[in-house]
């Protein structure tokens, strides 16, 4: 494990979860933009777990994929599930381009932070750096 590579995935992490929820606290928030970062913070801190973890990361943005790697690893990673991690996935790519343009609601941005917020909270109790 490469301990200055996992710090750099996580403050990545920390710095996609920043974008997002300052953006979130804009008068009118851009909300596509809110749901990506949310997407891009939990995909990296995922991907920082897996690191710690001597594995190779798959370029990927499926977020229930990743997840099932970290489950084979740690099974109280299963807990994720509960919080449906997956669903932002969709935000990785369809909220990016006009051909797919989908503008999420502000509630569905405020779930996207909250969710971002307990995988950041629950993957750094198992990064013991």
């Amino acid at each position: 494990m490469n301990e200055e590579i996992v710090k750099l995935w996580y403050l990545k992490a920390d710095n996609d979860f920043k974008a997002g929820k300052d953006e979130f606290s804009t008068e009118s928030p851009a909300t596509d933009t809110v749901c990506f970062h949310m997407q891009q913070c939990v995909e990296k801190y995922l991907k920082a777990f897996l690191v710690y973890n001597g594995k190779e990361i798959s370029k990927t943005h499926n977020l229930a994929l990743l997840l099932q790697q970290c489950i084979n690893i740690d099974m109280s990673f299963n807990k994720l599930k509960d919080i449906e991690i997956a669903i932002l996935t969709v935000y990785a790519v369809d909220s990016r381009y006009p051909d797919d343009f989908y503008m999420p609601t502000q509630s569905e941005s405020q779930k996207a932070i909250d969710i971002a917020e307990n995988v950041k909270n629950f993957v750094l109790t198992k990064l013991m750096l």
